[in-house]
């Protein structure tokens, strides 16, 4: 039996006919009606979990594995709220998340009513499109409530995607499931056409001379990964891709980082583009960002729909299919190599010094970087945590059929945890997070659900604070660098870890953390793991800033 209210059954109809069919819940009484029908419904996959902000995250590493939207559901007040971080990240990042919030009738906004919050549009400048059904009274409304989901579901599923939020106020009583059937209703089809690539942008790169392309934060896809190797094969063009844009590290500029800081400012100019081609989300590189901005290519060509002008040169805005785009202009004609090859021995003259620094590097957050991606198997799925880890890991090559993921969309650290989490109750194979101590505690809720996979691994690296602090510069430069910024402490995660019924491994040197890692490794064990990873906060910025100034030597 399902809740009689009107406005639910079209909201549950249309998910369906639109492809919505996971759902994590988080329990309240405003929205019991909600949560009782999705539930109640076989076409739908619930999940329950109480900590709102983690839920909503838990539901985007549902989106990364499954690619397809998910639906998140509140009951009424600050439980919205709690939302609002992880509907940013889905923003930034362009994943399908649908934020439903069950509120109080509009008369009783702003009377002193408990659990009672002004909910429209509180989450707008986070989302594609922003709702708030009526309550059913007449055939009116009625037709109102179906076109305003309609118009937040194709927001949400069309090509160039992103959050949506329903906003369902609910009156008393809430508590009467007496309809047998969720009726059909009206959906409003959006057909999208498929925008051709245009040949006069394929024959002009073909007449630029230094010509790049950058492939940002990415979700795996094969059409690209093939299109961006051709490209690559020719030996014409730079191709930038950190490990957040999952293409193979062949394709790609090597120890990108590296080669950046080797870089002395009568160099810079040269290894800047003439013409750039930017792909997908985010790049890490501060440095890159610089060198781009500072010597500007004649033309940036972006593909996508929104203007987003990362490095202050945006002279074309391209919406069309990126892996077509890329096979085209991978089908002209080969231009000169010079400008591939000056980039590409300037790689390999990084990884040489990179290998020669590494040798004799004591035991540091560095040497537990590399021990771990030595040890890394092949095949698994790559979790980062967003400020110190997501850094560590460039300098690092990654082992084959890696698939890499981070919440670079806003870069917080709210819902690490909760996103592999979600990620990993998906995956058969395992799922590695690889996050500080500090993120990991703001979140360590992320392991308060039903759906931890017996093959998700964590990796917390303590170095007893926020280690990027010492890493970047600035912060060193303050008084209050210990006590209020890197946040100095004495915690360990043992705890927490064994809480949640999570098997905890610790290593506080070389050969604990190689012991503890063929363990932590081992896919034949069928359990959740976290091994913690103790570190000297001193000594790691000593040999990070150490190793980049060997770089510039040589």
């Amino acid at each position: 039996m399902y809740s009689n209210k009107k406005s639910i059954q079209q909201l549950l109809s249309l998910m369906l006919e639109h492809g919505v069919t996971n759902v994590v819940l988080s329990p309240g009484s405003r929205n019991a009606p909600l949560i009782h029908t999705f539930s109640q419904h076989p076409q739908l996959t619930c999940y329950t979990i109480v900590d709102e902000r983690s839920a909503a995250y838990f539901a985007l590493g549902l989106i990364l594995k499954t690619q397809k939207p998910v639906a998140v559901c509140c009951t009424s007040g600050t439980a919205l709220l709690n939302y609002s971080s992880a509907t940013a990240e889905a923003y930034y990042q362009k994943l399908p998340l649908m934020v439903i919030s069950a509120d109080r009738p509009a008369h009783w906004v702003g009377q002193a009513d408990g659990q009672t919050i002004n909910q429209k549009n509180v989450l707008a400048n986070f989302v594609r499109r922003s709702v708030t059904l009526p309550e059913i009274n007449n055939a009116d409304d009625l037709w109102l409530c179906n076109r305003l989901v309609n118009e937040a579901l194709i927001a949400l599923t069309r090509t160039d995607a992103g959050p949506v939020h329903v906003n369902v106020p609910l009156s008393e009583p809430l508590y009467e499931f007496t309809e047998d059937f969720i009726p059909a209703v009206r959906k409003i089809q959006l057909v999208e056409g498929n925008p051709s690539v245009p040949s006069s942008y394929v024959e002009a790169w073909s007449t630029f001379t230094k010509k790049m392309v950058v492939v940002g934060q990415h979700l795996p896809s094969k059409e690209l990964t093939s299109a961006v190797e051709k490209l690559a094969l020719r030996g014409d063009t730079v191709i930038i891709a950190e490990h957040t844009a999952n293409l193979p590290s062949a394709v790609s500029v090597r120890q990108l980082e590296q080669v950046l800081v080797s870089l002395t400012d009568s160099e810079k100019a040269q290894f800047a583009p003439d013409i750039l081609l930017t792909i997908g989300g985010h790049i890490v590189s501060k440095r890159f960002k610089q060198l781009i901005r500072r010597h500007q290519p004649s033309r940036h060509w972006r593909i996508g729909s929104d203007v987003v002008d990362t490095y202050q040169a945006l002279t074309d805005l391209l919406d069309v299919d990126a892996p077509s785009f890329v096979e085209g202009i991978a089908k002209t004609v080969v231009g000169a190599k010079e400008y591939h090859n000056l980039w590409a021995n300037r790689s390999e003259q990084a990884i040489s010094a990179g290998k020669e620094y590494l040798k004799g590097v004591p035991y540091s957050d560095m040497l537990v970087y590399r021990t771990v991606f030595e040890q890394m198997p092949s095949g698994i799925s790559l979790h980062l945590g967003n400020s110190t880890p997501v850094r560590y890991a460039q300098l690092f090559s990654l082992p084959s059929n890696v698939d890499v993921y981070s919440n670079r969309g806003t870069s917080g650290i709210d819902g690490v945890v909760s996103t592999f989490a979600g990620f990993a109750s998906q995956n058969d194979r395992l799922s590695l997070l690889l996050v500080g101590e500090l993120s990991f505690l703001y979140d360590s809720n992320g392991l308060w659900n039903r759906y931890l996979s017996p093959k998700a691994r964590i990796i917390v690296i303590n170095n007893g604070g926020g280690g990027i602090f010492r890493l970047i510069d600035g912060p060193s430069k303050s008084e209050a660098l210990e006590q209020h910024i890197e946040y100095r402490h004495g915690q360990s995660v043992e705890n927490v870890a064994k809480a949640f019924g999570v098997e905890y491994l610790s290593a506080s040197n070389e050969k604990e953390l190689e012991c503890s890692l063929d363990r932590l490794m081992d896919e034949s064990i069928n359990k959740p793991m976290l091994l913690e990873v103790f570190t000297p906060s001193e000594l790691n910025s000593e040999v990070y800033k150490g190793y980049f100034e060997y770089l510039k030597t040589k």
